[in-house]
Order: structure tokens, then sequence, then C-alpha cells
């Protein structure tokens, strides 16, 4: 069973449409728009009315620059607790020996990785981003392609999966100071060990970016990387239910490092809203609702995939053992930004994505991502992913067609299915 909190009955805008309606009307808007559409974005989430409520508390008041009991401002006496506890959360949820819970979101941690173990210039080695990776991972795009020597491994044509041999051969080679493993669209379980062991061979430091598979890892849905990498870094919402922040996790041995890192090497004072609101997240992710929901993720976007290859799509990997599917739309003959453009009409909101070896333009690929998490998340269980296949392979193919009216007919049925399932967090009309 998928974890569902009550919605809540309203939302306090009075003020701000007091004294700005215009953005509570928008506001408001939002909220229609969530309650009535199926998300299927992968990196997106509900969360809870209280990590709402953490976020938009009086904790924006605070400025609290430095670390709990070595603070450049008075007055720390309930934001110091409040970060001890986000922290301590951190190490038990991922049995970690150290956590830096300050990083702003996921680029920004990052690079304080960068920051605590390289050098400009350094060679580093991430994922490609066309075949999955993250701008952050090296590509040259980024910042972190730019200041460093970055060279970029992918998956194996006939298997859709990391070449693990090419990210060793690579490596051998190259020598990099980091190697990170993860990314943004990798539907198969990353094996940390793999890496690890290659890791060392070369004398790199090993670099866990678990972002979107870190609600699946605190689960136990997906091997966590605490053994192997040397340090872990996640934001704090996609899987997790949390606000839009981040966390390092590393060993003790690498504390110091870290924290000198992120203050003051990157940033200055933290968001103690965002703190607290993460310490509201990790403390729900610790209970066994939370597992029976991350169960169900992985267990809705399998049945999903399933569905979707029986109405014949392409499935990157031929599937996926996390919360995305990365579906190639070549043979369907729509690119997958006019696709995801038709879907999000249709109420169906995902992203077009490139796939591995795409012959097409990045802003304008050949493939979309879907995820599970968010309709999860609402109670949607395995029984309706027939009914999301069929929802998606309807409007893929009337954009192949040109047949008018399918756009409509399925919201239709999309907001007639999401009244049923209200979202966590969001007020009830």
């Amino acid at each position: 069973m998928a974890f569902v909190e009550t919605p809540s009955p309203t939302v306090p805008l009075d003020a701000l449409r007091d004294t700005d309606p215009e953005i509570a009307a928008l506001v408001r808007a939002e909220e229609r728009l969530q309650g009535e559409t199926l998300r299927m974005i992968a990196s997106e989430n509900y969360v809870s009315a209280a990590v709402l409520r953490a976020t938009g508390s009086v904790l924006t008041n605070k400025y609290s620059e430095g670390y709990p009991g070595r603070r450049y401002y008075e007055g720390q006496q309930t934001v110091d607790p409040i970060e001890e506890l986000a922290c301590a959360r951190a190490r038990a949820l991922f049995r970690a020996e150290h956590a830096n819970v300050q990083p702003y979101s996921g680029s920004p941690a990052n690079l304080a990785v960068y920051l605590a173990f390289a050098k400009p210039g350094d060679a580093v080695l991430g994922m490609s981003l066309p075949m999955g990776g993250h701008l952050t991972h090296g590509w040259d795009v980024s910042a972190t392609g730019r200041w460093f020597r970055s060279s970029s491994y992918g998956v194996r044509r006939d298997t859709g999966r990391i070449d693990l041999d090419e990210v060793r051969s690579i490596a051998l080679h190259e020598r990099p100071k980091l190697i990170f493993c993860g990314g943004t669209a990798v539907p198969r379980a990353i094996d940390f060990a793999a890496f690890a062991e290659i890791a060392r061979e070369v004398g790199a430091v090993l670099v866990a970016d678990i972002a979107h598979i870190a609600g699946l890892v605190a689960a136990g849905v997906h091997a966590s990387p605490m053994g192997h990498a040397d340090v872990v870094s996640t934001t704090t919402h996609k899987t997790l239910r949390g606000p839009r922040g981040a966390m390092i996790l590393c060993g003790a041995e690498y504390a110091k490092t870290v924290d000198k890192a992120v203050f003051p090497g990157l940033q200055g004072g933290p968001h103690n809203r965002t703190t607290a609101a993460i310490a509201v997240a990790l403390r729900e992710a610790a209970t066994p609702e939370f597992g029976a929901y991350a169960r169900a993720v992985v267990a809705n976007a399998r049945r999903l995939g399933d569905e979707l290859a029986a109405c014949g799509f392409d499935l990157v990997s031929g599937g996926t053992d996390t919360h995305l599917l990365l579906i190639d739309l070549t043979s369907r003959g729509v690119p997958g930004k006019p696709a995801a453009k038709a879907l999000d009409r249709a109420g169906i909101v995902v992203n077009h994505n490139a796939v591995p070896f795409d012959p097409r333009r990045p802003f304008d690929p050949s493939g979309i991502r879907v995820g599970t998490p968010a309709l999860t998340s609402r109670g949607l269980g395995e029984e309706h992913m027939p009914r999301v296949a069929e929802w998606i392979d309807r409007v893929v193919e009337s954009v192949r067609t040109g047949r008018d009216g399918v756009e409509e007919q399925v919201r239709g049925e999309v907001r007639e299915l999401m009244a049923s399932y209200p979202a966590p967090g969001l007020p009830v009309d």
C-alpha cells in the first residue's frame, strides 16, 4: 500500500490574497493544476502538510551562518536544535557517520564535493548527460565541465545499462580525482560496489549522487551506497518527499572537509525553514508507511513499464528497477517534445528527454521520461497502471495521426480519476 496522507482541508492564503491577489491567484491555480493532473515527472512529488508548514514557518526570518554551536549570529537557541535533529535523522536513516543538511540544492551540494576533494583542472569522470547523467557530473555546459578536465561514460547499445567495462577503461586512462555514479535518467539499479572497486583501483574519490533514488535507498528498496562511496550527495525532494534542499553524507574522516566546503566555501547562512522541513521529511521516511510507499513506487513503475511495452513502446534497458522509465519514441514516429506537450495538455505531466545515442538535439530529443513517485503518493496502485499506459498510448498516437479531440477526452478522464485520489498537502475544494 502507498503512504497517503489526508489532504489539508484549507490553506491559509488570506494574508497573501490581501497583500498580493495576483500571486495568490497563481498559487491557487497551481494547487488546482497539481490536484487535477497526473504528475509523472520523475523528479517531482507531493510533500506532506507538515513539510509545507515547516517551509512556511517563521524560520524564514532567521539568519544562521555557521554550524550549531559555532554560529556568527546570536539567537540560535531554537535553530541549532533543529539542524542537529535534521543531521541526526539523516545519519540514522542512511547509516552515515556524518551529514551536512545545509546545501541549498543538489547542484550546490555537488559543487561542494568538488571544492572539498578536487582542484580546478583535475580529472573527473561522470556519466554522460545524454546517457542519463547530471549536468554537475562534469558535463561541458556546466561549470564542472569547464573548471575540471572531465570525461564521461555511457551505457551499452545492446542493453541500455551502464557499461562498467567502459568506466574502468576510461578511469585507468584518465586517472580521475573524482568518479561520479548516479544520474537523472537511470532506470536500472546502480552497482555501487563495482564503482567502488574501480575507484580504489585508480585512487579516486567515489561520489554517489542518489538525488533520484534517496527515498528508495532509505526504505531499502534500492541498495545503499554507504560503505562503498566515499561521499554521497542527494537532494531531499523527489522520492524522499521533502523540501527543495540537499544533503551530503560521508564518513567521519571527511566531515570537516565537507563542512568547510559548504560553509564558508560556497555559501552563507542555511535556509532554516528548509532545514526544518528536511527534518520532518526524514522523520516521515523512517516510518513503516514510507517503506510501503517506496515499494509501491517501484511496483507501479515496473507494472507501468510492462503495460507500455505491451502497447508497443520501446523502453530504454527494457524496463526499470527504480521509480522511472525512459521511453524512446523513435519507433512511434513522434519526437519527445511534441509528445510531452500533448500529454501535458491531456493532463499527464512528463518531460521530454534524450535517450542513449539519441540522434536528435537535446531540446528536441527522441524520448520522454516518466516516473511514479507522485502518483503513488496519491494512492494509485498497480491496478491503475494499465489505464495510465492506455492514456499515454492514445495521446502519443494522436500526435502521430493528427487526430483531434483525444487530448481533451483524456484530460477529462484524468481529472475524474484524480478527484478520487486527493493529493497530500493540497486543499480539498
